[in-house]
């Protein structure tokens, strides 16, 4: 599952950020704002359809794209 399919008010764990190309600089900044393996990640806001999705890792939120969001993959389960 990705980050950009995860319902509103819903938890997992980040399993990888994927890189679109050799040296993405976006999965690159992913992985610098914590989107790393084993952390917890939940959807705060989810516009309809739309952009941003609001996410939370630990006590920091990130608005971002879906597309930006497709590039972060879940590990099977919610987070606790």
């Amino acid at each position: 599952m990705r980050l950009s399919e995860l319902k509103k008010g819903a938890s997992a764990v980040v399993s990888e950020v994927e890189e679109a190309h050799d040296a993405d600089p976006i999965a690159r900044r992913l992985r610098e704002l914590g989107f790393v393996h084993g952390e917890a990640v939940r959807v705060v806001a989810s516009p309809l359809g739309g952009d941003p999705l609001l996410v939370q890792i630990g006590f920091t939120r990130f608005a971002l794209r879906r597309s930006e969001a497709a590039r972060v993959r879940l590990v099977a389960g919610n987070a606790t």
